[in-house]
């Protein structure tokens, strides 16, 4: 298990960045895949990004691709948002999860939100018009 710290959100303007970063206890954070997802009121929780254990491989929403970039420092135990372009739908709460790895994921594992252990407190993002 990891506990997971997230940070970075505030309020901003359509166009600007902003970067999350989400800080995670423990010393196997290698063992564990990365992942963002936000929940904007009244909607269901969605997937954003998510990163492998040793961060050659990223996935992404096509709603944030091309905008967003998820990257991870093993040796501070981070993984990082890095967003760009935000637009008024990208108003959420943002989580970080980290999900295990007993045996290889494939592809379709890391967009489920069923796959994640572990999940941070949330860091709100809103963007204005």
């Amino acid at each position: 298990q990891v506990q997971l710290v997230e940070s970075g959100g505030g309020l901003v303007q359509a166009g600007d960045s902003l970067r999350l970063s989400c800080a995670a206890s423990g010393r196997t954070f290698w063992n564990y895949v990365m992942g963002w997802f936000r929940q904007a009121p009244g909607k269901e929780r969605e997937f954003v990004a998510a990163i492998s254990q040793s961060g050659d491989t990223t996935y992404y929403a096509d709603s944030v691709k091309g905008r967003f970039t998820i990257a991870r420092d093993n040796a501070r135990n981070t993984v990082y948002l890095h967003m760009n372009s935000l637009k008024p739908e990208d108003t959420a709460a943002y989580y970080c999860a980290a999900g295990f790895v007993r045996t290889a994921w494939t592809n379709e594992r890391y967009g489920h939100k069923e796959e994640y252990d572990d999940w941070g407190q949330g860091t709100r993002v809103t963007v204005s018009s």
